[in-house]
């Protein structure tokens, strides 16, 4: 499973515009993935419908990007980047106002699927612009800095996602996305050079990436890590409402905390990632999410949920980010092909998660979700560790 080498961009070099600009598009495509979430209440309230049955949105639209994502990989890889990028970003903007207008559950769902095959593009197209653009050597530094939109997203999207949803409804909270996703497809197409293009993949690389045990064994561990915390997170605002008794505030104050952490995570991954390498930062960051998961039960107070969600926190955006750059980094010309499966596997593990979650909510309550988080992380790191252990032999 030798790297083969990415053929030399013969553009300009990377400017921070552009890492800036990815970053952005990033933090918008995270806020509209969480933004159900952070309004689920609302929607309950709003649509008539039970929180088991809003939570399946999550559920819904996850199953379409999954299967989207590596088919549109192929469909886009001729597109110049520059143009695909900020077109996915239109059509986020677009997909997120419509949302907006949808009277009933039923006509929100299937648009809410089409809205976020955008971020099925963005997502794992923006990792391979930037790891074409990148000196190899610098690669995962790069690619977890674009990553680093995920943890704003949690930091401020999430919490103000809440705070719409409370205080003006869950609509006013999707056109707000609209909004942001117009302004990120302006940045985007202002910055970003004109041709690139990562190389094309051909039926023969499609299928080495398929038949790899190794690199699949690493997209499966994105699933199943993504199962674990999407088992719980997707149900935050009512669990922390119903469970822990809190108000508007304290909701939108955990999260906020929560994704503050979650930026800090990801910017010391983005620090010593090429110095610890991919595999140890993959580890550890899987290690705190469990650690979170083990601890959940004994947080019965607000103050005690904000001191059990640190290590969950520190390691959540930073795991998918440090799985971008493990890919990368192992076969660095197959990277379209593989960071369009990882992103399919992320919207795999929400689906999971979510439908796992909402299940053991309408048949036992809150009471189990951390038992099943945690079953799904301890799959996870297994699969993981056996990974590190299959490259340092073939290495």
């Amino acid at each position: 499973m030798g790297a083969v080498a990415l053929p030399a961009p013969r553009h300009e070099p990377l400017r921070a515009s552009v890492r800036w600009a990815l970053l952005f598009g990033n933090f918008v495509t995270g806020w509209g993935l969480m933004v159900v979430v952070g309004t689920l209440n609302d929607i309950t309230r709003s649509l008539q419908v039970s929180v088991s049955t809003a939570g399946q949105l999550i559920t819904i639209a996850a199953a379409v990007v999954c299967v989207g994502a590596p088919l549109l990989a192929g469909w886009v890889a001729g597109f110049d980047r520059r143009r695909l990028l900020t077109l996915a970003m239109l059509w986020y903007a677009a997909g997120h106002a419509l949302c907006a207008l949808m009277p009933s559950y039923a006509t929100l769902w299937p648009l809410r699927a089409a809205t976020l095959l955008a971020a099925a593009v963005f997502t794992p197209q923006a990792a391979a612009a930037i790891s074409f653009m990148a000196p190899p050597a610098q690669r995962g530094r790069h690619i977890t800095f674009v990553f680093l939109g995920w943890s704003v997203a949690s930091v401020l999207g999430l919490p103000i996602s809440s705070w719409l949803g409370e205080s003006f409804g869950w609509r006013t909270a999707f056109v707000a996305i609209a909004a942001m996703a117009l302004i990120a497809a302006g940045w985007v197409f202002a910055v970003i050079p004109n041709g690139v293009k990562p190389a094309g993949l051909s039926a023969r690389d499609w299928r080495h990436v398929f038949t790899n045990r190794v690199l699949m064994a690493m997209v499966l561990v994105t699933a199943l890590s993504g199962a674990g915390q999407f088992t719980v997170f997707s149900y935050f605002t009512p669990y922390y409402r119903t469970a822990l008794g809190a108000n508007t505030e304290q909701i939108s104050l955990l999260l906020m905390w929560f994704g503050a952490f979650g930026l800090v995570g990801n910017m010391v991954l983005t620090r010593v990632i090429d110095r610890v390498g991919a595999n140890a930062a993959v580890a550890a960051t899987l290690a705190l999410i469990a650690l979170s998961m083990l601890l959940w039960p004994l947080a019965t107070t607000i103050l005690g949920m904000a001191v059990v969600s640190i290590p969950w926190a520190l390691g959540c955006f930073a795991s998918n980010s440090t799985q971008q750059a493990r890919l990368s980094i192992a076969a660095p010309a197959l990277a379209p092909a593989l960071l369009a499966l990882n992103t399919s596997a992320i919207y795999l593990g929400q689906a999971a998660g979510a439908a796992s979650g909402g299940w053991l909510i309408a048949h036992a309550g809150y009471g189990p979700l951390s038992w099943l988080g945690l079953g799904w992380l301890a799959l996870a790191i297994a699969l993981s560790l056996w990974v590190g252990r299959r490259q340092r032999a073939l290495a």
